[in-house]
């Protein structure tokens, strides 16, 4: 049996990604520390391609630094990085690492996430050691190769009823890709937790004020909704 964890809060999900925001350390913790002063709940450093773990691995440490404990980092894929920072957990694809050996190495007390992109992953999340998924993408993103079409609003309720079904429904779940100020209602409404953003917080001229807007915009969906933010 796990131990009990918080459960996730994936109102805003920001992803500090370095092909989208740079490999300047300093300037990733910036964002970073700007992001959480503006609310946002959950941080995440994506590099998909790393040709230099030490470099890696210091920015991932100076992000965290920058946070001070005011929310979770997670790394993205590298579950080894992820345990040499310190960082509070790791996000998983599906041809990651397993989540059990994630869960194996990273121990009962770290964060793990996995993305889902249908309605058959979903419905293995029952037998899988992991805090919360990322459906995606909903939406058209330049931020990433996907090889897959958007699942679009109608997909995404559609994964969503089946991880509900796997889960419960208090299991975390949030969107991913090409999400805004102008969709993110429309995502909440349609059943996610929260929403996880590259460009539209970290491209923002204020990225405080961004957090602050897409906070807002999510937390009254959540409200109308009848889940408290």
């Amino acid at each position: 049996m796990r131990s009990a964890r918080p459960r996730v809060d994936l109102r805003l999900y920001g992803l500090l990604d370095v092909g989208v925001c740079g490999g300047d350390g300093a300037l990733l913790a910036d964002m970073a520390a700007q992001a959480v002063a503006g609310g946002c709940t959950l941080l995440q450093y994506r590099e998909k391609d790393i040709p230099d773990a030490r470099a890696a691995l210091a920015r991932i440490r100076a992000i965290r630094a920058a946070l001070s404990g005011r929310a979770p980092l997670l790394v993205n894929d590298r579950v080894d990085l992820a345990l040499a920072a310190g960082a509070e957990g790791v996000h998983l694809g599906q041809g990651d690492l397993h989540p059990t050996d994630a869960r194996r190495v990273l121990g009962e007390g770290a964060v793990i996430g996995l993305t889902l992109k249908n309605g058959g992953q979903a419905d293995e999340l029952y037998r899988l050691p992991v805090d919360y998924a990322c459906i995606g993408g909903v939406f058209a993103t330049t931020s990433k190769d996907n090889p897959d079409p958007p699942v679009g609003l109608d997909g995404l309720g559609r994964i969503l009823f089946r991880v509900r079904l796997a889960r419960g429904a208090d299991f975390p779940v949030g969107a991913i890709a090409g999400i805004d100020s102008s969709n993110a209602a429309a995502v909440v409404a349609a059943g996610a937790d929260g929403i996880a953003v590259i460009r539209a917080l970290f491209g923002a001229e204020s990225i405080e004020g961004r957090a602050r807007d897409l906070l807002a915009r999510v937390d009254a969906v959540l409200r109308e909704r009848g889940r408290p933010a």
